[in-house]
C-alpha cells in the first residue's frame, strides 16, 4: 500500500497540473484513480479487523477464533494481488488531453445601452431563410464591434441550432491567409495539415470542403473592403445550408459590395441612453459627491452626441473628479479644444481617424476637413457645399462646372457612406456631419492638436474680437462668424494666411469698414449671406485678387461696387434673394473673365436684364446661370441665344405684367441642356407647344404634344407652377421623365394634372411617367378632380401632400402602385376620408403613411413671393 499511495499520490499531482492548464482527465486514469480511493478504503478495514483479531489472542499468539483469522488472512492476500495489479496499472504516460474547444467562445465585452432595436433586427434577419448575409455599418465609435460581440455571445445558450460559430477580426489590411487560419482552428483541423498545404488555395479547399457539411456563422469584425469568401474558403450562404454571415463595417458600400441581403445602420444613442452610459462610466460615487455634479455631468453628455465610444472616453476620464470647476473646465475643453481631455486624442480621435486615413485621395480627405467649417448641427446644402469646394480649388482646375459638380457628387456620396457625412431630409440635398466627427476634422486639419488656429468657428464676435487682440489668427486659414446678436464688427482683421471667411445670419451687422479687407491678400472664399442688414460693400473688395467665390445672397446691398469687375479670378457670384432689386454697374460682369457660375435667383435688377444677359453672353467662360425673368424681352434675349439657353440650371419666370400668357415650345425647354428646376410663379397661364413626331408611316396620326425622344427634357428634376389662374393642365410635364419634384399651387382652373386623350395613355405607359418622382405637393386648386384618370406605380414616391383641393376625390393608386419608398401622405383629415377607392385593401395599404396637416414650414407660408417653391426654399436654407 506504500507503493500505491505513492504512485497515487503522484499521478493524482499529474492530473491536477493538467486540469490547472484545462485538460480533461483520461477517462482510464480517472478510473483507476477511484480504484485506488476503494482499495485504500477497504484496505483500512482489514487492517483495523486484524488489529482488533490480535488483541483477541489467548497469551498474544493463539487466536481464539481459527475461523476469523483464517477469513481474514484470505481477504489480505486477495488485496495484495489486487495491489500489486493496481500498482503495475497506475504508470500511465499520458493522464490528460486537451479539452474539445467549446463551439461559442465568450468574448468580453461592454455592456450594451439603447441598441435594442438594431439587435432585435438582427437576430430577425437571423432566423430568415431568405437571408444570409448581413452588414452592420455606422461611423467610427457607434458601438458596431460591442453589437456584434453581442450577437456571438447569443449563441452560447442557441448554439445547438449552428455546427460551428466564428468569430474573426480582419481589420485592414486584410490577410486572406491569417483569415484562414482562424477558420481552420475552429474547424479544429490539424495542425500537420495547415503546414502540408503550402498555398492559400490549397487551405481553401479544404476549409471549403469542412465547411460544406456543417450549419455555421461566420461573424466578420471591421471589414474595409470586399473580401473574397471563396478565396478564404467559405462558401455563399444560402437557404439550403441556412448559415449565416454577418460583418461590421464602417463604409456602406461593403455592404453593397459584399452582396448583402440586408444591412443595418447603427445609429448613435438617444438623450436618455447616452445618460444611462455616461451616469455607469463615471459612477454613481462621483456624481453624488456634489450636488452641481449631476446637472454639469448631463451637459457633458450632451456634448458627446449620442457617440457610445466618446460617452466611454469622457466618462472614464471624470471618474474621481469631484470637483465642480474641473466639470466646467471639461464643457469648455468639450466646445473649444477636446483632445485636451485625458483618453480623447488615443482612445477616440485616433480611433476615428482610420476611417479619414482610408479615403482613397488628399482632395477627398481636403472636402471632408472643410466641411468642420460650418457650426455645430448646421445642415449643410449639398449643392452649396460642392460650390465652396471649387471656389477654394480642392476639386483642381475646373473647366465645366457641371462636371466638377459632379465631382462633388461623388465625393460626397464616398463621405456619407463612410459615415464621416450623414444624410438629413428625405430627398437627401443636405448632409449633417456628428459633432464628435467635427471635433476630429478640426483636429486633424490642426497638425493632430499642434495648432489650434487653423479653423476658426465663432458664434460671438466678442471671441473674435479677443482673438484679434491677442494675436491668435496670424495662422487661420479658415474662419467662420454666426453671431445674431452682433453690434459691432472689429475695424480690421490681420489674417495674412486666410483663405476662407463666412460671415453670416449676423443680423445687426450693417456694413464693413473700409479697412476690414485690407490684411487678408490670400482670400479665395468670401460668404456674406442672410446677412439681412447689410446694405453696403467697402469698395476695397475689389482689391481681394484671388476671390474666386462671393456670396452676397439675402442682403439689403441695393448697388455692386464697380471695383468688382476687378475681381478677374472670380468663378462663382450668387446674387440670390436680394431684399431689394439690385443695381449691377454696366461693364462690371463683362470684366468677370473667369466667371463660371452666375446666380440671380428670385431677385430683380434696375438696370435690366436685357443688359445682364449680353454682358453675360460676352463671357467665354461661363456654364452655369440661374436667373428670374420677369419680363417679354428679356425672355425674348434669352430665346435668341443658344448659348445662355445651354447655361440656365434654373430658370424662374416670375410677375408678367400685362403679358398674362406665357407661350413656350419644347425646343426652347430642349436646348437649356442643363434646365435642373423650372418655375413659373404669377402668370395667369403659360403654354408649352410639343413639336410633332415625323414618322414614316402617318405623320398626322399623333397629337401635336407627343415628340420624338430628342425632345424630352431629361435634366429637368424641380417643377414649380403657381398663381397661374387659367392654366388648364400640365400634360408636358410627361416628357421630363427624371422629374423628382412636382409642385402645383393656387392655379385655380386646372381640372387634370395630365389628360388621358389622343391615346395617350400607351404613350405614357412606355415613359414611365412620375417613375422617378419623390415629392408631389397640389395646394389650392379648387377645380382639381384627378391627377390623372390612370393607375400609376410612383415607385419612387416619397411625400405627397394636398392641400385645399376639395374636388380631388382619388389618388392614381391601386394595388400595383409601389410603396416601398412612401415616408407620408399630408392632408386635411375631411380630405382623406372623401377619397374614393377601387378596393379597401388599396385604402388599409395606404392609410399608415396619412399624416394630418399641420402647419407649414415657415418659407412655405411666410415667403415674400407667396408660397414661392420648395425648390427656393432649399436654395435659401441651403445657402
Amino acid at each position: 500500500m506504500a507503493k500505491l499511495n505513492n504512485l497515487y499520490e503522484d499521478v493524482k499531482a499529474r492530473v491536477e497540473g493538467a486540469e490547472q492548464r484545462q485538460m480533461m482527465r483520461r477517462k482510464e486514469v480517472g478510473g483507476w484513480i477511484c480504484e485506488v480511493e476503494v482499495t485504500v478504503t477497504e484496505v483500512k478495514e482489514i487492517l483495523q479487523r486484524g488489529d482488533q483479531e490480535i488483541r483477541k489472542r489467548c497469551l498474544g499468539c493463539c487466536p481464539r477464533n481459527c475461523w476469523s483469522s483464517y477469513k481474514i488472512g484470505k481477504a489480505v492476500s486477495e488485496k495484495l494481488v489486487a495491489v500489486s495489479g493496481q500498482i503495475g496499472n497506475g504508470h500511465f504516460d499520458v493522464v490528460a488531453e486537451m479539452l474539445p474547444r467549446p463551439l461559442v467562445d465568450e468574448l468580453p465585452m461592454e455592456e450594451t445601452v439603447g441598441s435594442e432595436l438594431a439587435y432585435g433586427g438582427i437576430c430577425g434577419f437571423l432566423k430568415d431563410p431568405q437571408v444570409g448575409i448581413m452588414g452592420i455599418y455606422g461611423m467610427g465609435g457607434v458601438g458596431k464591434t460591442t453589437l456584434l460581440k453581442k450577437i456571438h455571445n447569443n449563441f452560447l445558450p442557441t448554439s445547438s441550432d449552428f455546427d460551428v460559430v466564428i468569430w474573426d477580426v480582419v481589420s485592414k489590411p486584410s490577410n486572406v491567409e491569417k483569415n484562414q487560419k482562424v477558420l481552420w482552428n475552429k474547424l479544429q483541423l490539424s495542425r500537420d495539415g495547415w503546414e502540408s498545404r503550402s498555398t492559400t488555395e490549397e487551405k481553401a479547399a479544404e476549409i471549403l470542403r469542412v465547411l460544406k457539411t456543417k450549419k455555421f456563422v461566420l461573424l466578420l469584425d471591421d471589414i474595409w473592403e470586399r473580401l473574397d469568401l471563396l478565396e478564404m474558403g467559405v462558401p455563399h450562404p444560402d437557404a439550403q445550408n441556412k448559415s449565416k454571415i454577418v460583418f461590421t463595417t464602417r463604409s456602406q458600400d461593403v455592404c453593397r459590395q459584399m452582396q448583402a441581403q440586408e444591412s443595418i445602420k447603427v445609429e448613435c444613442l438617444s438623450s436618455e441612453a447616452a445618460w444611462t452610459l455616461f451616469q455607469k462610466k463615471v459612477g454613481e460615487e462621483t456624481l453624488k459627491s456634489h450636488p452641481h455634479i449631476p446637472r454639469l455631468a448631463k451637459i457633458v453628455a450632451e456634448e458627446c452626441k449620442g457617440l457610445p465610444l466618446a460617452l466611454v472616453t469622457v466618462g472614464r476620464a471624470m471618474v474621481g473628479e469631484k470637483d465642480p470647476s474641473n466639470w466646467d473646465k471639461v464643457i469648455q475643453d468639450l466646445s473649444k479644444f477636446p483632445a485636451e481631455i485625458s483618453g480623447m486624442e488615443d482612445e477616440l480621435f485616433n480611433r476615428l481617424k482610420v476611417s479619414y486615413d482610408r479615403l482613397s485621395d488628399n482632395a477627398i480627405k481636403s472636402c471632408f476637413i472643410y466641411c468642420s467649417l460650418f457650426s455645430e448641427d448646421m445642415v449643410i446644402g449639398i449643392e452649396s457645399l460642392i460650390e465652396y469646394w471649387i471656389g477654394e480649388g480642392l476639386l483642381g482646375e475646373v473647366h465645366n462646372i457641371y462636371e466638377a459638380r459632379n465631382q462633388g457628387h461623388k465625393i460626397v456620396k464616398k463621405l456619407k457612406h463612410a459615415c464621416l457625412l450623414e444624410s438629413y431630409g428625405l430627398r437627401e440635398k443636405r448632409v449633417v456631419m456628428h459633432d464628435v466627427i467635427r471635433d476630429m476634422a478640426l483636429w486633424l486639419y490642426g497638425e493632430c492638436g499642434k495648432e489650434k488656429n487653423k479653423i476658426l468657428v465663432y458664434d460671438d464676435v466678442f471671441r473674435l474680437k479677443e482673438a484679434a487682440e491677442i494675436s491668435e489668427l496670424k495662422e487661420t486659414e479658415k474662419m467662420s462668424l454666426w453671431d445674431q446678436n452682433l453690434e459691432k464688427f472689429p475695424e480690421t482683421l490681420m489674417c495674412p494666411n486666410l483663405k476662407t471667411l463666412f460671415v453670416k445670419k449676423c443680423h445687426n451687422l450693417t456694413k464693413f469698414s473700409s479697412g476690414f479687407f485690407q490684411f487678408m491678400p490670400l482670400i479665395r472664399v468670401l460668404n456674406l449671406a442672410r446677412n439681412d442688414n447689410l446694405s453696403e460693400l467697402p469698395i476695397e473688395i475689389g482689391e481681394l485678387n484671388g476671390l474666386r467665390y462671393l456670396n452676397l445672397s439675402a442682403t439689403r446691398i441695393r448697388k455692386l461696387p464697380i471695383e468688382l469687375k476687378n475681381l478677374k479670378n472670380l468663378m462663382i457670384l450668387l446674387l440670390d434673394f436680394m431684399q431689394f432689386p439690385i443695381t449691377i454697374p454696366q461693364d462690371l460682369t463683362s470684366n468677370l473673365i473667369s466667371l463660371r457660375l452666375f446666380s440671380l435667383w428670385n431677385t430683380d435688377i434696375l438696370s435690366g436684364v436685357e443688359t445682364l444677359l449680353e454682358e453675360l453672353e460676352s463671357l467665354n467662360d461661363i456654364n452655369e446661370i440661374q436667373i428670374t425673368i420677369s419680363s417679354a424681352l428679356s425672355l425674348n434675349k434669352l430665346k435668341r441665344s443658344h448659348k445662355l439657353q445651354r447655361c440656365i440650371s434654373r430658370l424662374l419666370l416670375l410677375k408678367w405684367g400685362d403679358v398674362t400668357t406665357l407661350e413656350l415650345s419644347s425646343s426652347f425647354l430642349k436646348i437649356m441642356e442643363h434646365l435642373h428646376a423650372f418655375v413659373v410663379h404669377d402668370c395667369d397661364d403659360v403654354k408649352i407647344s410639343m413639336e410633332r413626331e415625323e414618322t414614316k408611316n402617318d405623320v398626322n396620326s399623333l397629337p401635336n404634344y407627343i415628340v420624338a425622344r430628342e425632345e424630352y427634357f431629361y435634366s429637368l428634376r424641380s417643377i414649380l407652377i403657381d398663381y397661374c389662374s387659367k392654366l388648364l393642365d400640365l400634360r408636358w410635364v410627361v416628357y421630363a421623365p427624371c422629374l423628382e419634384l412636382l409642385q402645383v399651387e393656387d392655379c385655380e382652373s386646372i381640372e387634370l394634372i395630365l389628360h388621358d386623350d389622343y391615346g395617350a395613355y400607351e404613350i405614357v405607359e412606355k415613359l414611365d411617367i412620375f417613375s422617378r418622382l419623390k415629392y408631389l405637393k397640389l395646394k389650392n386648386l379648387p377645380r382639381l378632380k384627378s391627377i390623372y384618370q390612370h393607375p400609376l406605380l410612383f415607385p419612387s414616391l416619397e411625400i405627397i401632400k394636398v392641400y385645399d383641393c376639395k374636388s380631388l376625390k382619388s389618388l392614381p393608386f391601386d394595388s400595383n402602385t409601389s410603396n416601398n419608398n412612401l415616408k407620408k401622405i399630408k392632408g386635411e383629415t375631411s380630405w382623406w376620408n372623401q377619397l374614393k377607392w377601387k378596393d379597401e385593401t388599396i385604402k388599409d395599404s395606404f392609410t399608415p403613411y396619412f399624416q394630418v396637416h399641420k402647419a407649414e414650414a415657415y418659407f412655405a407660408e411666410k415667403s415674400e413671393a407667396g408660397s414661392i417653391d420648395f425648390v427656393m426654399q432649399e436654395q435659401l436654407v441651403s445657402n
